[in-house]
């Protein structure tokens, strides 16, 4: 199998085969960023035989008996099992249709029993493409996107260079949904900055009800000596919230959504798990997090924190 780095998927992609389409990230300018910098490069396309070549390998599962035995023991899923694809690398959604439908018809090709495909995408990954061709890629199995939006305040969208606006995730999430494209959002607990987690929340409830993410998975901002939002804190122009800010963030955001969604925190970068449906477990989920904030110790949350050596 091609891979590139560090692999990184959506906790909610762990069933799905991973096949990398494009490594590193077209954008590669939030100033919070560090996923893709054990990488030598900016971003690059998989060239199209090792896209065939991954999924041959899979395939082979399937006939070949000591792959299939291999296969079991580590236990994998059959080629038969599987269900859904997941392509790997920072926004490959960003690939013209031309390439992406390529893609899709290899995918099925070799692995016929794929029924939907997902990646990772940016909001700007969008507009390029015509409603026409929106609606044709989710015929050929293009459904689950995941975008990173991070926030629905400009102010904070602006200072860490994310490259688009709140008005921006709400019309290309609406082209989506005519498209019948499916999405989910993650959300950046602390983007906004000290003082501002519960501005910047009301900002992404505001945006995202107008929005139909199928899961909202919400971290929570870590940063790292080698971003470029560490220089910006070094040098004055920037401060991060508390780790109790955070969570009273967090808490702002689930109490002003009204849409229908899934809400998750999931991963290393969350200091506490929060699970749930929206609506109908607000008021579960508003009230466990009073409970933990009311008791929180901000300097054992903050050693949490500055242990992480990466996400």
């Amino acid at each position: 199998m091609h891979f590139d780095g560090t692999i990184w998927r959506p906790p909610y992609e762990a069933a799905s085969l991973l096949i990398q389409a494009t490594a590193g990230c077209t954008h590669h300018a939030c100033k919070f960023c560090t996923l893709y910098d054990d990488l030598p490069f900016k971003f690059r396309m998989s060239p199209l035989k090792d896209i065939e070549s991954d999924l041959l390998e899979i395939q082979v599962l399937k006939t070949e008996p000591m792959a299939a035995l291999s296969a079991r023991l580590q236990r994998l899923l059959k080629p038969s099992d599987i269900r859904r694809v997941f392509l790997v690398g920072a926004n490959p959604f960003v690939l013209q249709f031309e390439r992406l439908k390529t893609i899709a018809e290899l995918i099925r090709r070799y692995l016929p029993t794929v029924q939907t495909i997902g990646c990772f995408a940016r909001v700007t990954d969008v507009p390029p493409k015509s409603d026409d061709e929106l609606a044709e890629l989710h015929c050929l199995g293009y459904d689950g996107l995941t975008i990173g939006v991070e926030t629905g305040d400009d102010a904070a969208l602006a200072f860490m260079n994310k490259g688009y606006s709140a008005e921006t995730i709400i019309k290309q999430a609406e082209r989506l949904d005519r498209a019948q494209i499916s999405y989910n959002f993650f959300y950046l607990a602390g983007i906004s900055g000290a003082g501002r987690g519960k501005e910047g929340a009301l900002k992404s409830a505001e945006a995202f009800n107008r929005t139909h993410p199928k899961i909202i998975g919400s971290s929570m901002l870590t940063i790292f000596p080698e971003s470029q939002l560490y220089q910006e804190i070094q040098r004055g122009a920037w401060a991060e919230e508390s780790e109790i800010e955070k969570l009273m963030e967090l808490r702002t955001l689930i109490d002003h959504l009204t849409i229908k969604t899934q809400f998750a925190t999931e991963g290393a970068s969350n200091l506490v798990r929060v699970f749930g449906n929206l609506p109908a477990d607000r008021e579960k989920l508003v009230q466990g997090l009073d409970r933990l904030i009311r008791g929180a110790d901000e300097p054992a949350l903050r050693e949490y924190r500055t242990s992480l050596k990466h996400l």
